[in-house]
C-alpha cells in the first residue's frame, strides 16, 4: 500500500532591505515589480523595514509616483492584494521613494548612497541591497560600471545584489561580453538574471500535454 507523505518546508523569514529599481517610470515597473511587492506585502511575506526607491531620467515628485505606482496596483496586482480588497496601500506606499536622474551621471549614484544611509538609519534595513534592472539592456553596462564607481557593489556589514532581466544579450558573443562586464564589478554570487516568460508557452500548454497523452 502506497502511502502519500506531506512535508511542510516553512519558508524562512526574508531579512529587511532597500530595493533600487533603475526604470522605476517603465512598463515593468508598473505591471510587474511593484504589484508583486504589493501582494507580498498584502501576505505578510515583505518585512515592514523593507524600502523602494525607484530611479528614471523622468522628473517626478514622490508623491507622483506613488500615484502611478497605486494604477498599477489597482489594476495589475492579484485580485485579493488590490486596494479595494487589501486595504494596506497607504502604509505601503510611504515605503517608496522617487530619485531623478541619469543612469550615467555619478551624482545620481552620489545621492543614491546618501538615500540608502538615510533609508538604513530611519527604517532600519540593515544596510542590505537589492538593484533591480529594469531598463533597455542597452543600459546595464552603465548602471553596472556606475555602481561599481560608487562602491555599491561591496559591503562588509551586509548583501548587496542585482538582478537583470532578459534579454541577456543579442547573442551568446554578446551575452559573454556582458557577463565579463558585469563580474568586473559583482560577484557571481550576487547576479539573479531572470527571464518571467521562460517557460510560460510550455505552463500555458499543460492541460494539452495531460490530455493529448
Amino acid at each position: 500500500m502506497i502511502r502519500s507523505i506531506t512535508v511542510n518546508h516553512p519558508t524562512p523569514n526574508p531579512e529587511p532591505a532597500a530595493i533600487v529599481i533603475f526604470g522605476a517610470s517603465g512598463d515593468l515597473t508598473r505591471r510587474k515589480l511593484v504589484p508583486a511587492l504589493h501582494s507580498l506585502g498584502c501576505e505578510g511575506r515583505l518585512p515592514a523595514a523593507t524600502r523602494v526607491i525607484g530611479i528614471a531620467r523622468s522628473p517626478l515628485s514622490d508623491a507622483a509616483f506613488r500615484d502611478r505606482l497605486y494604477e498599477g496596483v489597482d489594476k495589475y496586482a492579484r485580485l485579493e492584494s488590490r486596494p479595494g480588497i487589501c486595504e494596506l496601500w497607504p502604509s505601503f506606499a510611504e515605503r517608496y521613494s522617487y530619485l531623478a536622474g541619469g543612469y550615467d551621471d555619478p551624482d545620481t549614484y552620489r545621492r543614491l548612497v546618501e538615500r540608502l544611509a538615510q533609508l538604513d538609519a530611519e527604517a532600519g534595513t540593515q544596510g542590505n541591497v537589492l538593484f533591480y534592472l529594469a531598463t533597455p539592456p542597452v543600459l546595464y553596462p552603465v548602471i553596472v560600471e556606475q555602481l561599481g564607481q560608487a562602491g555599491l557593489n561591496r559591503s562588509d556589514q551586509d548583501w548587496r545584489r542585482i538582478i537583470i532581466e532578459k534579454p541577456f544579450g543579442r547573442d551568446l558573443e554578446s551575452a559573454r561580453q556582458l557577463n565579463e562586464r558585469i563580474h568586473a564589478v559583482f560577484d557571481e554570487s550576487q547576479v539573479y538574471r531572470i527571464d518571467h516568460y521562460l517557460g510560460k508557452e510550455t505552463v500555458q500548454n499543460i492541460l494539452t500535454f495531460r490530455f493529448a497523452n
